[in-house]
């Protein structure tokens, strides 16, 4: 039997943070994170250790899926995050940028933004990636790298007047 509270304490901030990009919104997120563990831990007996990131992250998805169909409201991030106190030009900059990706996404199908966020954001191989979300393993490779393309073309269009 896995220890939870190792298991939590080690994974929670990751699964938080794949939840943000697939949700959008801190509250969001935080229910997605807490019903991923309570699912892990209702079905611990199942569980592979080996494959345990790529597990939780598959649940994390299934459970925001389910959320979405349930027609759980949307919030934009402009909403939920407000502009950061005045700083520093490249900390403002920095901030922007992040919104703009983060709208991009948004715009995004809901797996290949799911491929991106596991690929860059968790860092997991393209193989685990595959496995959480159900993919063959090219099929997850061109769903990250058409992310990559549309958030430079984006950047890209930004930039020439």
């Amino acid at each position: 039997m896995l220890n939870f509270q190792r298991l939590y304490e080690s994974y929670a901030p990751e699964v938080y943070r794949f939840a943000f990009w697939l949700a959008g919104n801190t509250s969001e997120a935080e229910d997605i994170t807490s019903e991923t563990f309570v699912r892990a831990w209702v079905n611990s007996s199942t569980i592979r250790t080996e494959t345990l990131k790529a597990y939780l992250f598959t649940i994390a998805r299934n459970v925001f899926l389910e959320q979405q169909r349930k027609g759980k409201r949307q919030v934009a991030l402009e909403d939920v995050h407000p502009d950061p106190a005045p700083g520093p030009d490249v900390l403002v900059e920095s901030h922007l940028e992040l919104r703009r990706v983060h709208r991009v996404l948004q715009t995004l199908p809901e797996i290949d933004r799911a491929a991106f966020v596991l690929r860059v954001q968790h860092e997991l191989p393209y193989a685990e990636i595959a496995r959480a979300l159900g993919l063959s393993l090219s099929s997850a490779k061109v769903k990250v790298h058409r992310v990559r393309k549309k958030l430079l073309t984006t950047r890209v269009e930004r930039e020439v007047p």
